[in-house]
């Protein structure tokens, strides 16, 4: 293989059409029409223009956030109707059945009317028209289907049983049908608590700048280069392509907002890089999985849901991307752990130097990091908002992309401007197709809120959670764990938390949990949602890249991630992890340097390898040893230190025993 092209060659990543067929079958995202000739020049337009009217609207509109938010959803829904087919079988060219182009236009309408009506509809607030309760109910049906179309079925199912329960609800107080229609049309049309509620707030404000940022930094080459990092810094160490998966799989998390994207994007690459190393193909599979979506929980972005958080919790941005450093740090450790020592176990090597890129010309293409480090740096500090730092960091992404060459092509200046308009064209459509996702996800999350905002739903669950509880905590807590990953299941990042917030967080923090500490725990179990069977979308894509058995993929997906489901533990019980309530320097070390040898305990008793193959019991004293650690405490962190310490050394001194013949890379 040529110098400097590790894992580029044909043999050793997965072709553009067969990402394209998995992502098409696993991300709803990457299901959409097929546009050509004049017909894709007219939708390509209206996207870039969508792009361009959020970047101003979010800058300089000074309107009611019912007019900003309402006109935002409607050309929404335009833009969605225009990418998004009724099924996922649709592959005709440059075909738009009739009935979606009415469904595009009243759905539009629907929303359109309210930004125009707005001020007279707050006026008479509840007493609304009969035209407008249709007009209310057509707009929500609308955004379902929408959706159903490109988020999937199962934030619908959730939304569809509290929206169904929540007119039950009404009924049950004595209302008449007109009575509960009118008054849930304006609660979830109308009014903020609704579809334009939180959710689609901080969308249209926060999320749909970054999603657009994260567009222009894929097109000036920053994945490729986080790739290529990765295999410089992990490439020739033991099993070094499942450690590149691991760090590539971090860096590239923190601008993607998808878990099955990331593991689709980086796994073409780092999957058969696996393989080929030793590796075999349900672990691959699962290590790339379990990677990409720990990029969710990565910070400084953490899949947009970082924003969403700020709003919920009430603390500044840059707070939750720092509390969010040390369980991130973990979470990756644990399954970089692993993979070292799975590596080990089976006795693989790495890649060879002459495959890797040179750490010069590294150097030299580090200049593509300066958008993000600017982002990081303004928004940190606070010398801009979130919304003028995302705009700055866009127009640093498109002067840096054109200082790349890969990005703008070569042939001339004129040409290369040419080009490297198109790839800005590109990245703003492509911008506006991630933005319909994640908004349409935000405003059925907004139903989801409004429901049980009206129901009162959340006392509910807080009373029936904690009456099961009782006074074991412990109880509570695996009861909402549970909750989350059902609730969880296919949603997007974005989505996904703001229902947790809605209904999780309260039987939480109900329980005695601070606040910063049961929004984490709840975001986290969300997440992982994503790689626990039976619906591990992300274990799944990546399982069809290895073409490997999708269930087994899903276990060990899990196994690798292991640290997601004990650390939200440590949260509850313990909120120092999330720096909260330190007493100094002293404690954040050695929380950190505890958990992280604790980390090492438990990926060493799943493994079942250190220096020597491990049997049952030994196993068990690396997990008890471990889980001590991860628990904050001296009696708990001397415990365990004395059980993996003691271990390891019992490891070493019986190191040469169940040595397996070295296999070759």
């Amino acid at each position: 293989m040529p110098k400097g092209n590790a894992g580029n060659s044909v043999e050793g990543q997965v072709s553009i059409s067969d990402s394209e067929r998995i992502l098409r079958k696993f991300d709803r995202e990457s299901n959409t029409r097929i546009w050509t000739g004049s017909f894709k020049t007219v939708v390509s337009s209206l996207s870039v223009l969508f792009s361009l009217y959020c970047i101003y609207m979010t800058l300089f509109s000074t309107a009611l956030p019912e007019v900003r938010l309402s006109r935002f959803l409607s050309f929404i829904i335009i833009i969605g109707f225009l990418h998004y087919p009724a099924t996922k079988g649709h592959h005709r060219e440059n075909h738009i059945p009739v009935l979606d182009i009415i469904l595009m236009a009243i759905g539009a309408a629907c929303f359109m009317y309210f930004a125009v009506n707005a001020l007279s509809i707050i006026k008479v607030s509840t007493r609304i028209s009969a035209v407008d309760t249709a007009i209310a109910w057509a707009g929500i049906v609308i955004l379902f289907e929408l959706a159903r179309r490109c988020v999937g079925l199962p934030i619908i199912c959730v939304a569809g049983c509290l929206l169904l329960y929540a007119i039950y609800d009404q009924f049950s107080w004595g209302m008449t049908f007109v009575q509960v229609f009118r008054g849930m049309a304006h609660t979830l049309f109308y009014t903020t608590n609704g579809v334009i509620g939180t959710p689609v707030n901080v969308c249209y404000t926060y999320i749909v700048l970054f999603i657009i940022f994260g567009a222009f930094l894929e097109k000036t080459g920053i994945a490729g280069f986080f790739i290529s990092l990765a295999n410089r810094i992990a490439g020739r160490s033991s099993g070094g392509p499942a450690k590149v998966a691991v760090i590539s799989s971090a860096l590239c998390g923190m601008v993607s907002g998808s878990s099955v994207g990331n593991t689709v994007t980086t796994g073409s690459v780092t999957i058969p890089m696996m393989k080929k190393t030793g590796y075999d193909s349900e672990f691959a599979a699962a290590t790339e999985a379990a990677a990409s979506t720990g990029g969710q929980i990565m910070p400084p972005i953490m899949g947009a849901a970082a924003f969403l958080m700020s709003e919920y919790i009430g603390i500044p941005y840059s707070s939750v991307a720092a509390k969010a450093i040390l369980p991130a740090v973990l979470y990756f450790a644990g399954i970089f752990i692993s993979v070292h020592l799975e590596a080990k176990k089976l006795n693989l090597k790495g890649v060879s130097t002459g495959e890797l890129i040179p750490w010069k010309t590294l150097l030299v293409k580090s200049y593509l990091l300066i958008p993000l480090i600017v982002l990081v740096a303004m928004v940190s500090t606070g010398i801009r908002t979130m919304q003028y730092s995302a705009a700055i960091s866009i127009a640093f992404a498109v002067v840096i992309g054109f200082l790349n060459p890969e990005a703008r092509g070569d042939g001339g200046f004129k040409r290369s401007c040419v080009s490297y308009l198109g790839k800005i064209s590109q990245a703003l459509e492509a911008g506006a197709k991630s933005a319909v996702t994640v908004s349409v996800a935000c405003g059925i999350a907004g139903v989801i809120a409004g429901c049980i905002t009206v129901t009162g739903l959340a006392s509910v669950l807080i009373n029936r959670i904690v009456g099961i509880a009782g006074n074991a905590k412990l109880i509570g807590y695996l009861l909402t764990m549970i909750s989350c990953i059902i609730l969880g299941m296919g949603v997007p990042t974005t989505a996904n938390y703001c229902i947790m917030a809605s209904t999780t967080a309260p039987i939480m923090i109900s329980m005695g949990v601070p606040v910063v500490a049961a929004h984490f725990f709840v975001f986290y179990f969300g997440i992982v949602a994503d790689i626990t069977p039976p619906v591990a979308l992300a274990a799944y894509a990546g399982s069809a890249i290895a073409k490997a058995n999708p269930m087994r993929t899903g276990v060990k997906a899990t196994r690798l991630a292991i640290a997601a489901f004990i650390i939200p533990f440590v949260f509850a019980y313990s909120p120092s992890m999330l720096f909260e309530n330190v007493a100094g320097v002293w404690e954040i070390i050695q929380i950190s340097l505890t958990s992280l040898i604790g980390i090492f305990g438990v990926a060493a008793a799943l493994t079942g390898y250190v220096f020597k193959n491990n049997n049952y019991i030994e196993r068990a004293m690396y997990l008890v040893g471990g889980l001590t650690l991860i628990v904050p405490g001296l009696i708990t962190d001397l415990t365990g230190l004395v059980l993996v310490g003691g271990m390891m050394a019992y490891d070493y001194l019986r190191r040469n025993e169940g040595r397996k013949p070295a296999k070759c890379s």
